[in-house]
């Protein structure tokens, strides 16, 4: 392992951390912006983001293009509910077939914010807020993901490419997590 790439990739997820972290904090999500993405400070996920660094994608994607799957991300999603893979589970219809669970309104709120840090980090001074909604949407046939979460997802991604991160941050406080317990 590179001790320049080391350092280059602690410097990305700690920026991330601390970028998801304030956006957190400015919509009431204490906790989870604390909280948010310690694993990947795990040895697990820290040498492959290390082993992988590119700085303008994740690294996981290159571990999974090499070794067919990602370890990395096995792990960080496994351990993460602001990711809707870790809601995923055999369906409550009795078929067997693995479906998308609905997400606790808090954490589809800590995706969108995800989404738009990890939007800044890749795309720095390019960086546009319909970015995160043209990501989403370069992926959504992909999406193992709760109808209502998805809906909730795209309504806060397509508010913030319309009318901005203010307006946006300040609809999620008084309208979506209005009724949430300080």
């Amino acid at each position: 392992m590179s001790l320049k790439k080391a350092a280059c990739h602690f410097s990305t997820i700690t920026k991330h951390k601390m970028l998801v972290m304030k956006e957190c904090f400015q919509v009431g999500l204490y906790k989870q912006g604390l909280l948010h993405d310690l694993s990947k400070y795990s040895w697990t996920e820290f040498k492959v983001g290390c082993k992988y660094y590119q700085g303008d994608r994740s690294p996981n994607n290159a571990e999974r293009e090499e070794k067919g799957c990602s370890y990395a991300w096995l792990h960080h999603k496994g351990r993460n509910k602001h990711h809707y893979e870790y809601w995923i589970d055999y369906g409550t219809n009795g078929n067997k077939t693995m479906t998308g669970m609905k997400m606790p309104v808090c954490y589809v709120v800590e995706m969108f914010l995800d989404r738009i840090a990890a939007s800044k980090i890749y795309k720095g001074k390019a960086y546009k807020d319909n970015d995160p909604l043209l990501y989403f949407r370069g992926g959504t046939g992909e999406y193992l993901m709760h109808e209502d979460t998805r809906k909730l997802l795209e309504h806060l991604l397509v508010m913030l490419s319309e009318k901005g991160e203010e307006k946006t941050f300040r609809y999620i406080c008084t309208d979506i997590l209005k009724n949430r317990r300080k």
